[in-house]
């Protein structure tokens, strides 16, 4: 079962706030984990595709409407198709994929349901909101990432399909795929997974957001196997008395040698520290063990473009003091892990808590989408352009922020001056009201320049 995470709400980014609601959403976003089940695998997928045109053009950009007004519009959506083409043009979605095996559908689908409620309450605490995609547009998503460049060529329809007998698989596979040792070759592109095989003892919850940072269609995702707190428990106290066990045998030996004074060796030292530190966690600040492992897949148009960007990935993973490495003869089981199928065929599984998990934490940058909604910018951190609907606010107040000389005066209300819609909601008079403050702008954008 797949849930779609995004948050038209949020209008600020995670990066700008400040450090007492950063660890705010930090606590909170821990809570999330602590909330998943134990019988069930969770998938937490971000995944970096480029910015249809076509959707663009169908839900941004103002239609003709012939009544005199269109060179307004055809200027507008000039400068908007401009700015679109020189953005980043990289949209980021995420992902909750659940699995679980149940004995039949009906006990599946009142799982579903109840950890579905689940996720909603605790994403809406953060401000997000989850909404469960359908089949179609889970289709959607690989059918973009297998046959980048053909987005707007998707078409399917499922019972058209039953009835001739197709199979949904012939509407999103590339055409063809090879893999070899390191890399693997989809249709006319080049891919390659990677994995995270050596985590640092601090990591900076920047990581991810850093990896992501990458001009190029990718996924990144997080397998989390979580363990029952009473099975976790009795292992970490079974590895514990190992330790306290090893320590004894030691100091007995030195015994038997008459060295009555000799200090207990580091690494063991060490190992009885960290096993009552993580016994601690789990016993009394209410965390959890869980496996996780970090997969990662991504394209490129060339192989030489592909060799670059991996070595890009590794050189930021190894500026946190990460260890990423290539999976090798393992490409097809790293992609399915990768993919949002809910899956997992990689078994470099690491021991983490909730908080060593955490870090992880998805959330970097808002970007704020509206369909309808009209062009106010471009975000200072992804310079993706800002499209936003005041309507779909709870408060639609606005400000024009900025220092002397910034061109405050200048700068058109973005909900008047691309008012000539082809849809207007009080008829004629909104046709004037909009050319009118079209038309005073541009008047004093003259004037300033005079």
């Amino acid at each position: 079962m797949d849930y779609r995470k995004d948050s038209p709400q949020i209008l600020l980014d995670f990066l700008s706030y400040h450090e007492t609601i950063k660890e705010a959403m930090f606590l909170e976003y821990s809570e999330l984990l602590n909330a998943f089940d134990s019988g069930a695998t969770t998938k937490l997928t971000i995944n970096n595709r480029r910015l249809n045109r076509v959707d663009f053009e169908q839900t941004i950009l103002i239609p003709m409407a012939e009544d005199g007004l269109d060179k307004y519009r055809k200027e507008y959506n000039k400068m908007l198709l401009d700015k679109a083409t020189g953005a980043n043009s990289i949209v980021q979605d995420k992902y909750v994929t659940i699995s679980v095996c149940k004995k039949n559908i009906e006990e599946a689908r009142n799982y579903f349901a109840r950890v579905g409620a689940d996720l909603v309450t605790h994403f809406s605490r953060l401000g997000a909101r989850c909404v469960e995609l359908v089949a179609e547009e889970k289709l959607r998503i690989f059918h973009d990432f297998y046959r980048t460049g053909e987005e707007t060529a998707f078409t399917f329809d499922m019972v058209q399909s039953m009835r001739k007998g197709h199979d949904f698989k012939d509407f999103i596979c590339p055409d063809t795929f090879e893999f070899e040792s390191d890399y693997f070759r989809m249709g006319n592109r080049y891919g390659r997974v990677i994995f995270l095989r050596e985590y640092a003892a601090y990591i900076k919850d920047s990581m991810v957001a850093e990896l992501c940072e990458l001009n190029r269609n990718m996924m990144l995702s997080i397998d989390v196997v979580p363990v029952p707190t009473d099975e976790a428990v009795r292992e970490v106290e079974n590895r514990l008395l190992g330790v306290e066990t090893n320590i004894t045998n030691w100091q007995r030996k030195q015994n038997q040698n008459n060295n009555f004074s000799a200090v207990v060796p580091y690494d063991l030292e060490q190992q009885r520290k960290e096993s009552k530190e993580f016994l601690d966690d789990l016993t009394t600040r209410d965390q959890r063990m869980m496996f996780a492992v970090l997969t990662m897949v991504h394209t490129a148009e060339t192989k030489e473009q592909l060799d670059s960007d991996t070595e890009a990935l590794l050189t930021t993973a190894r500026k946190h003091l990460c260890q990423f490495a290539v999976l090798k003869y393992q490409q097809m089981d790293g992609l399915n892990t990768a993919l949002p199928f809910g899956v997992r065929k990689i078994d470099a599984l690491r021991t983490l808590t909730t908080e060593s998990l955490a870090v992880f934490i998805p959330f970097r940058v808002q970007e704020i989408y509206h369909k309808d909604g009209v062009y106010y910018g471009q975000n200072v951190i992804s310079k993706n352009m800002i499209i936003a609907n005041r309507r779909h606010l709870l408060n639609g107040n606005s400000f024009i922020l900025g220092v002397s000389g910034a061109g405050r005066c200048v700068f058109p209300p973005p909900d008047r001056a691309p008012a000539p819609r082809a849809r207007p909601r009080t008829g004629g008079s909104a046709w004037r009201c909009g050319a009118f403050c079209a038309r005073r702008w541009r008047a004093r954008a003259a004037c300033r320049g005079a």
